[in-house]
């Protein structure tokens, strides 16, 4: 283990220095910093200690994770443990914006107006460099949600280099000709991402809001929650604690996003339905709500927020993401010149069945394309769901 950890750190460069070493059975995790910045680039390394891996897997998580959070949670049944039992080495590459502290002043660093999806392109391009001259082996990708842009703008870039990119609910351009709202949505939140950049707000806090939401409903999960069952359209009254937790989770679109008051869109509409399947059903009192979660615990759930780093994700990262669902110029995928295996596999209550982007590979000459929508899960249940290494991963490596 220590051979490992020494490797990958020298691997990664002078900067490289260990911050965490953890074993189980059968594998070994090294978590490096990568100093190399103001702000540090973590690595994590998942290897088995078993069998010598014939492939390695960059694992890319989605905006306001890290690799922890998205990827090896819970720690005894997780995507990344799935991938090494398939052989696979396993590297996590987190962003840079998860070493931010949101309570500093450093969130308002001028320098994270440049961190777009180029900048988060070239971080991924300089780890797979440095762990290829190190190892020597041929790689995949595999990005969940943001991460899954991430990776396709990877392989669109650097055809030398994966063999396969593994996609996990992401969205790629609406098209407007068959999806017009989609569309539309699309370009107007590009707007008022740039217009946030345009004000000086540099980052975007994801995580605080669900953090506080649900600590509040662990303190007390009947207590009121202030936020009245109108706006998802329910009877009269306020959700509880726990109630407002479960309708957040389950019906994501029919709430508020962060750009509202800016677009005056009325949803996170961007979701089918939401981050995670469940019902809620709505009767006279808050307290009779009747709701539950159909694949992912809320423990796990809340295990994974307990992971993250800052929960920020930079403003100019959104404003890129949006010109690509928007089809915009002002940050584009070549998606023609994308020639590796592509495996998209989408979510109906998540991203859903726009396949645009995986269409666009396709007429750009690449045969070895497959989309596919799983039934029933929501965003984040195909890393956390307790059926996913059934329902999700094997469709990964078919």
């Amino acid at each position: 283990m220590n051979d490992l950890a020494a490797q990958a750190s020298e691997a990664l460069g002078r900067s490289g220095a260990v911050r965490e070493i953890e074993r189980g059975p059968g594998w070994a995790r090294v978590q490096i910093e990568v100093h190399d910045e103001a702000y540090p680039l973590v690595v994590d390394v998942v290897a088995s200690t078993r069998a010598a891996p014939s492939r390695v897997i960059y694992m890319l998580p989605g905006g306001g994770l890290n690799f922890e959070s998205n990827f090896f949670t819970p720690r005894d049944r997780n995507i990344a443990h799935f991938m090494r039992d398939h052989g696979y080495l396993v590297i996590g590459i987190s962003p840079r914006e998860d070493s931010l502290d949101p309570a500093s002043p450093a969130p308002g660093d001028a320098a994270l107006e440049g961190w777009g999806l180029a900048k988060r392109k070239q971080d991924i391009r300089d780890v797979i460099a440095a762990v290829d001259r190190w190892l020597g082996l041929p790689h995949d990708l595999l990005g969940h949600s943001a991460g899954g842009a991430h990776a396709l703008d990877v392989a669109a870039t650097y055809t030398d280099g994966p063999g396969k990119v593994m996609v996990l609910d992401t969205t790629g351009p609406y098209d407007p000709v068959t999806e017009p709202a989609y569309a539309a949505n699309a370009q107007a939140t590009l707007d008022a991402y740039a217009q946030l950049l345009a004000q000086g707000q540099l980052t975007i806090d994801s995580a605080s809001g669900l953090r506080a939401l649900l600590a509040a409903a662990a303190d007390d999960p009947l207590g009121d929650s202030g936020v009245p069952r109108a706006i998802a359209g329910g009877p009269a009254g306020t959700f509880t604690r726990s109630g407002l937790v479960h309708y957040g989770l389950i019906h994501t679109n029919r709430l508020p996003g962060p750009t509202t008051p800016l677009t005056g869109l009325p949803q996170n509409w961007f979701y089918e339905q939401g981050h995670l399947a469940g019902q809620y059903t709505f009767a006279a009192a808050p307290q009779q709500d009747r709701f539950g979660l159909t694949h992912t615990p809320l423990a796990v759930f809340e295990d994974a927020l307990d992971e993250l780093g800052s929960g920020l994700v930079p403003t100019a990262t959104m404003r890129d993401l949006l010109a690509v669902w928007a089809g915009a110029p002002a940050y584009t995928i070549d998606w023609s010149n994308i020639d590796a295996q592509v495996v998209w596999v989408n979510t109906e209550l998540g991203r859903g069945d726009h396949p645009r982007g995986a269409q666009l590979i396709e007429e750009g000459g690449n045969a070895d394309v497959r989309f596919s929508v799983v039934p029933g899960y929501g965003h984040a249940d195909p890393v956390f769901g307790q059926r996913a290494h059934i329902d999700v991963w094997p469709l990964l490596l078919e």
